[in-house]
């Protein structure tokens, strides 16, 4: 179970509308280092307006760092990567699989399948922005193109103690990043040679194996400019020593639930442990809601999720599927006081394989204001299903739902994963 903490001030942001005019006033404002990972950077709308931000931010001298996973985001068009490089604007990709046909290479090797899936972006090690939405408009998508409504997503700004928390593994993602251009550059990043020169090391030295220290702006970060009080917790899943950090938390919140759970997440394949969790929860008498994607946008993750629908709609789950546009939250309430907002979905990739991030929060007003959020949603933009119409479904989906699900499991099998 994390370590929840104090003195954190929570603001709960629902879509790109709301969290990048936060995200922009947060850079607008910032005087030493913005640090900035996601799955996919565009450049339309909404992600050309924050990108415009980081020029400004850079370009007054803050230090920018912008990391972007190799599959999830293409390169900057070259106006763009011409811009960041006059600014001083830092990008790198994590894990990049190459262009062509040797990035269909690269995917053959389960090992690349490791992703960069978070979503963070850390001011002066004072505000972390913690959620599920990409650097991507609300209204448009890369492979759908302009959409007719908003994607159905959240993030929380985090000011307290957990924001230097989140610099701290975001900069020593960054210089792992960094040693493997290193390696094969063989020389150090500007950005590296950046942070010497301007002598912004909070603390020096290496550890244990010769590595460089995350580094440190020294910046307060222990007198936020409001506190609520409110509790939470940075959650962080890798491939090292928080292998199922995310799951677990997610585990023990539901094995303590009395009341009601509502879980809301856009690729919902939990594996077995996380189901029975959900089902003894059911079965000694907690509400259980579950509002998950309603449209079609992958195959594997629409088709792999319906199996596992029937043995939680027989423990008397309600599932409820959002079709007013794509949902791509994943969040969660239980008992009116235990939330998570984060980048995590319930399904392998998220749990198995993908570097995530989630904040975790035990405060009833931020738990009220999300749990409103959601009823709201399934009410006027969610569907109920019926137990009875999904046992009919149609003999065609049946094939293709267990198909998914049996190719998700033959990936895992080869990954060297159970599930």
């Amino acid at each position: 179970m994390p370590l929840l903490t104090t003195q954190h001030a929570l603001q709960l942001l629902q879509g790109g509308q709301a969290l990048f005019p936060a995200m922009i006033r947060a850079l607008d404002e910032a005087v030493v280092w913005v640090q900035l990972e996601t799955y996919i950077f565009d450049f339309h709308g909404g992600g050309e307006e924050l990108a415009q931000a980081l020029l400004r931010a850079a370009q007054r001298g803050v230090l920018v760092q912008v990391l972007v996973d190799g599959i999830g985001t293409d390169s900057p068009s070259t106006e763009w990567q011409a811009r960041f490089a006059e600014a001083g604007v830092h990008w790198r990709e994590y894990a990049p699989l190459g262009r062509g046909r040797f990035a269909a290479l690269g995917l053959l090797v389960p090992e690349r399948w490791r992703r960069l899936h978070r979503k963070l972006c850390v001011v002066d090690e004072q505000t972390v922005f913690c959620g599920g939405i990409n650097i991507l408009d609300d209204f448009y998508d890369p492979n759908h193109g302009d959409l007719t409504a908003p994607r159905f997503d959240f993030a929380v700004a985090v000011t307290g103690p957990l924001a230097a928390e989140a610099s701290d593994a975001m900069a020593l993602l960054w210089w792992r990043v960094e040693a493997g251009y290193s390696a094969r550059q063989r020389h150090l990043s500007a950005a590296w040679e950046a942070v010497k020169a301007a002598g912004y090391g909070g603390r020096s030295g290496t550890d244990r194996k010769g590595r460089p220290l995350p580094f440190r702006s020294g910046r307060a970060t222990d007198a936020p400019a409001s506190v609520s009080g409110a509790r939470a917790a940075l959650v962080l899943r890798d491939n090292l020593f928080h292998r199922s950090s995310i799951e677990r938390a997610y585990r023990r919140a539901i094995g303590q639930a009395r009341e009601e759970i509502i879980i809301a997440n856009a690729y919902f394949v939990p594996g077995g442990k996380l189901r029975r969790a959900l089902v003894r929860a059911a079965r000694r008498g907690v509400k259980v809601t579950l509002l998950l994607q309603g449209r079609y946008e992958y195959f594997m993750q629409y088709h792999a999720a319906r199996p596992v629908y029937g043995a939680l709609l027989a423990a008397g789950i309600e599932i409820h599927e959002y079709g007013a546009g794509f949902l791509h939250s994943k969040v969660a309430v239980i008992d009116g006081h235990w939330a998570t907002v984060g980048s995590s979905n319930l399904d392998p990739l998220s749990l198995l394989l993908a570097r995530e991030a989630n904040v975790v929060v035990d405060d009833r007003a931020f738990a009220l204001d999300l749990h409103q959020r959601l009823l709201r949603a399934m009410a006027g933009e969610g569907r109920r299903l019926d137990p009875a119409v999904y046992s009919r479904r149609p003999l065609r989906q049946r094939v293709l739902d267990y198909m998914a699900y049996a190719l998700m499991r033959l990936a895992l099998l080869v990954a060297g994963q159970r599930y």
